[in-house]
């Protein structure tokens, strides 16, 4: 485990860049990656967009495309704070449930586009028909099952040890 400051401060920037890393390989914007790794360090409840660009080192332009879709997908939040001008960026400490709970519109949107091209293309040919028909059904699975994974997540943080008691 990091002792000094400037091994921690490296740690930091090698988390920041891994998990931009993972996040680019599963298709989202490397920029993203980084504003979430730089979150998930943070001890701070909230924090300025400027801070988020000097600490994921990005410009002030992409922190705020990012943010706005980061939003969306419910990792982040802006959040307004008495007596000061603009908005904080928050991330919810169970950003993945938050995740999982804005899922559900994809999968939905997904599963109405299959069946749109379903009933829009009668001639379409038996492979074709047979894929769509999959990924509408499988979008309606995965849909179904959403209420139980979100409770089996709730259950589990709840039987679990607090944060500050786990080891490291």
């Amino acid at each position: 485990m990091p002792d000094d400051a400037g091994d921690q401060h490296a740690f930091r920037e090698d988390f920041i860049r891994r998990f931009a890393d993972y996040w680019q390989s599963q298709g989202r914007p490397k920029t993203e990656g980084r504003i979430v790794g730089y979150l998930l360090l943070s001890d701070r409840e909230a924090v300025t967009a400027e801070e988020i660009a000097d600490g994921a080192e990005a410009s002030r332009g992409s922190v705020s495309t990012s943010i706005r879709r980061l939003e969306e997908l419910g990792f982040v939040r802006r959040v307004r704070v008495p007596g000061r001008r603009g908005r904080l960026v928050a991330m919810d400490d169970d950003a993945w449930g938050g995740f999982l709970r804005n899922e559900r519109d994809y999968l939905r949107c997904q599963r109405d586009l299959a069946q749109s091209a379903l009933d829009r293309l009668p001639g379409l040919g038996p492979v074709g028909r047979s894929r769509l028909v999959n990924m509408r059904d499988y979008m309606t699975w995965l849909d179904g099952y959403h209420g139980t994974l979100l409770a089996h997540w709730e259950e589990y943080k709840a039987r679990r040890a607090p944060a500050n008691d786990r080891p490291a």
